[in-house]
């Protein structure tokens, strides 16, 4: 689809700027000045991209973890149009080939998490285990057990209040999966997903050929240490391709990894911008990743004690390669590549073997649980493989 930005106009924009009027961010006046073009020599002002529909795209993607830029490209606009659902304005059920995406779903899956019957993520998406959710509830009220969210459903729904409390079902499963895995990092499955340079407007030329060849090297280097300590590594691609975040989530459940660890570089048109990030799944719903959030902890930290890279802090972020994965997921800008202290980091082997230490070390932390453990920068990876041979 095309980018729709300040000063554009046209039935898309006007499409654009209903939405966010629904959603309280613009007020339902019209635009701030009236603008000709070639076609008919004038343009209705709710159909022109004006300074307050770029404040409202702003906080919109403020709120949902996008990319905040005033542009309205394929990932703001679907989730533009997920946010315009709202509970009981269509039936929802369950699409194998095209998932009902939206907030009304996500809307469904708090309701039903609520009352004790859907333990997964509120991710707005009605996969099979909403699907099951709700038949199950249906089930136990005397409902039709079709897992269609229909009329009678919500009514039934909104006459019951909230059973659960204590905290999110998921986040106690995803804790609850870590603990009795045990402490030892042999025989867990990680599925490390080098990101691929050329895929930014700012990486193009040498720069993606540096970025590529940085964020590739740092996977193999980190899978070389994570075999060492007797874990089932997987790579998401194979490199020679430049595969989309829905293709990596996909190859991340076929996997069934207990643990997905992406690595990317960060870009930005000011070359002024560094440090290292880390991110993990989190909506504007109040849904996120325990495990991808203290992961991202631990990997932020370890990285920016052991290399002079920026502490640019973690982050909750709703990106298809975080939200379509079945296990936690932690995405980390090792570094912006545009910023040329930064790069010169990156481009120095004994560095990404620092980088890789440091995530490894990380991982072994979360599956620590606070027991054992070391200040953080001090646990070498020598140190690491002496601890897992004694309790092997």
């Amino acid at each position: 689809m095309p980018l729709f930005r300040l000063g554009d106009q046209g039935s898309a924009v006007a499409e654009i700027r209903n939405i966010l009027v629904g959603l309280g961010l613009l007020d339902s006046g019209p635009a701030s000045a009236r603008t000709t073009d070639t076609s008919n020599g004038w343009t209705p002002p709710e159909a022109v991209f004006d300074e307050a529909s770029d404040r409202a795209v702003r906080a919109f993607q403020q709120e949902r973890g996008l990319i905040v830029d005033g542009i309205v490209g394929p990932a703001t606009y679907r989730a533009l149009r997920e946010a315009s659902y709202q509970l009981g304005t269509r039936v929802l059920l369950y699409r194998l080939s095209a998932p009902m995406v939206g907030d009304d779903v996500a809307k469904l899956q708090s309701r039903l998490q609520n009352l004790g019957y859907y333990t997964g993520l509120v991710d707005g998406t009605f996969g099979e285990s909403t699907h099951n959710a709700v038949c199950l509830y249906q089930s136990e009220y005397g409902l039709s057990s079709d897992g269609i969210c229909g009329p009678s459903t919500l009514r039934s729904l909104e006459r019951l209040g909230t059973r659960v409390t204590g905290g999110s079902p998921h986040a106690i499963r995803e804790e609850e999966h870590v603990r009795r895995s045990g402490p030892q990092l042999s025989g867990k499955r990680i599925l490390i997903d080098p990101g691929s340079g050329g895929l930014h407007e700012f990486s193009t030329g040498a720069t993606a050929d540096l970025e590529s060849e940085v964020l590739w090297d740092l996977g193999r280097r980190l899978e070389g240490r994570m075999a060492a300590a007797g874990m089932e590594t997987f790579l998401s691609h194979d490199g020679r391709g430049r595969p989309g975040d829905d293709e990596r989530a996909r190859v991340a459940n076929m996997v069934d990894a207990d643990l997905m660890i992406a690595l990317r570089c960060a870009h930005y048109p000011n070359e002024g911008a560094h440090g290292v990030a880390s991110f993990y799944f989190g909506n504007s719903h109040g849904s996120f990743s325990t495990i991808g959030r203290n992961l991202a902890g631990f990997i932020q930290r370890e990285i920016v004690a052991r290399t002079p890279l920026s502490d640019c802090r973690t982050h909750e972020r709703t990106w298809d390669v975080l939200r379509l994965t079945r296990m936690p997921v932690t995405l980390i800008d090792v570094g912006y590549i545009t910023n040329p202290t930064d790069a010169t980091v990156l481009d120095d082997p004994q560095m990404r073997d620092v980088i890789a230490e440091a995530i490894l070390v990380a991982v072994k932390r979360l599956y620590l649980l606070g027991e054992n453990d070391r200040p953080t920068g001090t646990y070498t990876f020598a140190e690491l493989l002496a601890a897992e041979r004694l309790s092997s």
